[in-house]
């Protein structure tokens, strides 16, 4: 498993995780437990997605010492302004003393109160229960305000990514920045992408499925990335794209597949509270 250093005092995240978004609760904790023991140590979740508590279940139970096993929580939209409490609840829900990343999920723009948040995650940081914070679907004008009113440059920025959205000017102010990027919705939710005769392609000439030739795509260009399944079977094709390279051809292929499609909310305009 391929790490990437976190701009915070050397934190190391591992590049493929595995995302619990849409996982039932009564599920979350088998799926976490199976995907542990196929080798993920960077497991996504949030409060909004009710299914903490089984991911912190599985972490515990797991049998891997807790430094070795990178755990994502992000605070949710109603929460900007009580960001320290709805931390701590999370923390009591995951049954663990710290988390690796601290996220806000949103910017919700019309609310304006991210920066607000950013100023008690950093509170948070500083005191050692957070060991990195950053972003999730923020913009080059959230996040441009977020480093000019506040003291410490995200150290992620979590937005939606995909061949068919490949967001190359925010991939470019990343890397400008020092933030890392990561992709949710990597294989873009199935709604199409993989059926995509360009990837059947590359999955021959590789031996390799559409999925797994996808995630190598994400992992050449330097994204962390977070599939998710809750199929035994899945869970391990996902994490098995380390023993194959695509070659400059190939990831130029897939390039010119960006339509600039989301499946997802536009952060400029998502406001759910």
């Amino acid at each position: 498993m391929n790490s990437l250093m976190l701009n915070s005092d050397g934190v190391q995240i591992p590049q493929l995780g595995y995302g619990v978004w849409q996982v039932p609760a009564d599920e979350a904790e088998h799926a976490v437990a199976t995907a542990l023991k196929a080798g993920y140590r960077h497991v996504d979740t949030a409060a909004a997605y009710g299914n903490e508590e089984g991911v912190g279940r599985a972490v515990l139970a797991s049998g891997l010492p807790r430094e070795k096993i990178f755990v994502t929580t992000k605070l949710w939209n109603g929460d900007h302004a009580r960001a320290e409490a709805a931390f701590d609840e999370c923390l009591t829900r995951l049954g663990l003393d710290h988390v690796d990343l601290f996220l806000i999920h949103w910017p919700v723009p019309k609310q304006d109160k991210y920066v607000q948040a950013w100023k008690a995650m950093e509170k948070i940081y500083r005191d050692g229960r957070a060991r990195a914070i950053g972003t999730s679907n923020f913009t080059v004008d959230t996040l441009t305000r977020l480093m000019d009113e506040t003291d410490i440059t995200p150290s992620i920025n979590q937005i939606e990514l995909h061949p068919y959205l490949q967001q190359r000017e925010m991939r470019a102010f990343h890397e400008a920045n020092g933030i890392l990027t990561e992709a949710w919705s990597p294989l873009g939710q199935g709604k199409g992408l993989l059926a995509d005769p360009a990837l059947a392609v590359l999955s021959e000439k590789y031996g390799k499925t559409p999925a797994q030739i996808v995630l190598r795509w994400h992992l050449q260009l330097g994204n962390v990335v977070i599939p998710k399944s809750v199929t035994p079977a899945r869970i391990a094709e996902n994490i098995d794209v380390f023993g194959f390279i695509l070659d400059a051809e190939d990831m130029a292929a897939i390039g010119a597949m960006n339509r600039s499609m989301r499946i997802g909310p536009d952060p400029e305009t998502f406001n759910m509270t």
